[in-house]
């Protein structure tokens, strides 16, 4: 199987085309975090996160580490921020493009 980076980056967005794994991902910018934590600071119920969790995990973009009952979760290569930093831009570019249409 040849490594096919058009793939890999088709693949990388459809994990980030979920909302809720964003928030995760952007609350994980301050650094690592419990699942009850990062459910508090995006006011969503445990499960959902887990189950985000899991998905990004799954595609290593974020790691995991158990300490005693909780598991905490960061992220794995921060160059993910500079994708979303990117993201970003682009919406409030374009914010301002229809503001001033």
């Amino acid at each position: 199987m040849t490594f096919q980076p058009s793939y890999f980056k088709a693949d990388f967005f459809k994990v980030l085309s979920n909302p809720l794994r964003i928030q995760i991902l952007d609350t994980l910018r301050v650094g690592e975090k419990s699942v009850n934590d990062i459910a508090q600071w995006i006011e969503v119920e445990a499960s959902s996160v887990s189950q985000q969790l899991a998905i990004l995990r799954r595609y290593n973009l974020v790691k995991a580490r158990r300490q005693g009952n909780y598991i905490f979760y960061c992220i794995r290569d921060p160059g993910i921020f500079k994708v979303l930093d990117a993201a970003l831009e682009v919406f409030n570019n374009h914010l301002l493009e229809v503001r001033d249409a």
